[in-house]
């Protein structure tokens, strides 16, 4: 064929539409195969479209519109050799505005037929007086409305509105989709982490000039969870309609902050990595977030996901869910605090864990051991988690 769409193509799961953001190339322009024309927005991320064959591209939906996944928004003339004009269309033209007609009130007379009379002209007066009265009334008190209106209103100047963009509809959508459609309880406890600052207070400057990264505090805990989750199945299966699946690999997913706002990309079967592997995929994932870079593929297939408010400062927090996924782990900042150890009072640097997760699928009990799990994993970090 000549001519081919370009439809949405699936940008993860749970995912049914996007917004068509920004076009790279001008409608009517020739493009090569596999150059970006557009970019489309989800809740998650902004990912850019290839033209799947070279050719000369009409956008059929303009920049801004909301499209399902699968729906068609442009189409590629592949016989196409330069740039195609429009005729104005003629019906399109602007016309000018038709008189608005006044109207009036027209006086009912009635012909005196078989023994009626008509009705008397006073009467008729009498009736055109009350309607101005009422009329008169609703203006005034529509005016006062208005008046006491404006003093609640702060002065144009005091303020700034803005159209709130399409991207943040949908995230509303989907984050609200998940309170009301999911049984999400949160879960909470605190962490020790004297004994992982220790280790990476020792180990930093080997692990840099062995490995060329820098060992930070997030690979403990995907480490630990990652070891969790193989324990604890439910937290890593999610529901399917009556149907719940297992994952037989952790799909974890990290929350990486980016200019265009936070991005979940996506490590495969981190239950397989050593410490060293994951940073390295972890560090992978974050550079291609903040440079734009990510695919649609690094976005999805996640079955759990981490975030670290920590690094905002965040002391504790209600993580909501990432659909389809069952439970979502929140990192927070480190604090010195009092803490007994052996009947004394010490101070250590403590962090406060969240565990958010769909209660239709995951037991009370199961969450909170699941959590126990972690702390125990972090607050006792052997040599072999670094995976030497």
């Amino acid at each position: 064929m000549a001519k081919i769409e370009v439809k949405v193509p699936s940008v993860g799961e749970s995912v049914t539409e996007v917004i068509l953001g920004q076009l790279m190339v001008e409608s009517g322009a020739f493009v090569q195969e596999d150059i970006s024309i557009c970019e489309l927005e989800s809740d998650k991320a902004s990912v850019e479209v290839p033209a799947p064959k070279s050719g000369v591209i009409t956008f059929t939906k303009k920049q801004g519109d909301t499209l399902a996944v699968g729906e068609a928004f442009a189409v590629i003339d592949t016989q196409g050799k330069g740039k195609e004009h429009a005729p104005v269309d003629a019906d399109t033209k602007d016309e000018a505005p038709k008189p608005v007609e006044k109207v009036v009130d027209k006086v009912e007379q009635k012909q005196e037929t078989s023994g009626g009379i008509r009705e008397s002209l006073d009467e008729h007066i009498k009736q055109v007086e009350q309607k101005q009265e009422v009329v008169a009334a609703s203006v005034a008190k529509e005016s006062s409305v208005k008046e006491s209106s404006k003093k609640q209103i702060p002065e144009s100047g005091e303020t700034e509105r803005k159209k709130m963009p399409k991207i943040r509809t949908i995230i509303a959508k989907r984050l609200v989709g998940v309170k009301n459609e999911t049984a999400m309880l949160t879960t909470f406890n605190e962490v020790d982490m004297s004994a992982v600052m220790a280790m990476r207070s020792r180990e930093k400057d080997s692990f840099l000039k062995k490995h060329g990264v820098k060992l930070t505090f997030m690979p403990f805990f995907m480490k630990a969870a990652a070891q969790a989750l193989t324990e604890f199945a439910e937290v890593n299966a999610y529901i399917d309609g009556d149907e719940i699946v297992y994952n037989k690999n952790v799909h974890m997913g990290i929350a990486v902050s980016t200019e265009k706002g936070l991005v979940v990309p996506v490590i495969r079967a981190i239950n397989k990595m050593s410490m060293v592997e994951m940073t390295h995929a972890m560090n992978e994932m974050a550079l291609k977030g903040r440079d734009g870079k990510l695919s649609i593929s690094d976005m999805s297939g996640g079955t759990f996901t981490i975030t670290n408010g920590g690094v905002f400062g965040s002391m504790l927090s209600t993580p909501i869910l990432n659909p389809p996924q069952s439970a979502i782990l929140g990192l927070h900042n480190i604090v010195e605090r009092p803490v007994v150890k052996n009947g004394k009072v010490e101070v250590a640097p403590i962090m406060y864990l969240a565990l958010s997760y769909d209660h239709r699928i995951i037991d009370g009990k199961d969450s909170v051991q699941f959590l126990m799990r972690i702390k125990e994993l972090v607050e006792d970090p052997s040599l072999y988690i670094l995976g030497e």
